[in-house]
């Protein structure tokens, strides 16, 4: 597993680096390092094969989520988390909606650093919790799942709650007991009623609404 990290501080990499190793299973795990973007860059066109970018959204050399989005333009398939001590709910939203998989805290804990990256690799999307919640805070609470107003069925609302829960659509199968065939056609019924186009625009869309899974 090749895992590029991707931040200005060089302690903060040599931190992760033992950290990220521990997501190793069969096969070792690979850090490389980058400390701007335009290192990135160069590093994801050397490696193809890497599984996963964390990426700080304060880089010296990008402005905004510039180092989100030109990373997801060049490299589409490439998973990307935002590692950044920014976890204003805005920014968590727009680093979401410019492409990244994850939104990770830096004053996060080990576990919840390896069980996000965990999530997102096994193809869920990851948004700590305390950015849903101030999204929500001082805005009216909409009805729960099982009384959304969107129309969805018992089973649509199921497979929304593990949408919101980050569960990939293999992982909902198994949840579910239904195929994947049929979780995707759930999957697409929920976000046409969201009015979304994508899972993570369903989780934002979700907030707003004041869904929680």
């Amino acid at each position: 597993m090749k895992i590029l990290v991707v931040d200005d501080h060089h302690l903060i990499r040599e931190g992760l680096r033992p950290l990220l190793e521990g997501l190793a299973h069969s096969e070792p795990v690979v850090v490389i390092e980058a400390g701007s973007l335009a290192h990135a860059m160069e590093v994801a066109d050397r490696h193809p094969d890497l599984d996963l970018a964390l990426v700080d959204l304060r880089l010296p050399d990008v402005v905004g989520f510039e180092s989100v989005s030109t990373l997801r333009l060049q490299h589409p398939s490439l998973p990307i988390v935002v590692m950044s001590g920014d976890n204003e709910p805005g920014v968590v939203r727009e680093a979401l909606e410019h492409g990244a998989l994850g939104f990770i805290p830096k004053s996060s804990g080990p576990q919840v650093i390896l069980g996000a990256l965990r999530l997102v690799l096994a193809g869920g999307t990851y948004i700590p919790r305390e950015a849903i919640d101030g999204a929500l805070a001082g805005g009216p609470q909409a009805p729960g799942l099982e009384d959304d107003g969107l129309g969805l069925t018992p089973r649509q609302a199921e497979v929304l709650a593990l949408i919101l829960a980050g569960k990939s659509n293999k992982a909902i199968g198994r949840e579910l007991a239904l195929a994947e065939g049929t979780v995707k056609n759930h999957v697409a019924a929920v976000l046409k009623a969201l009015n979304v186009t994508t899972r993570t625009q369903a989780v934002i869309a979700a907030a707003k609404r004041g869904i929680k899974a």
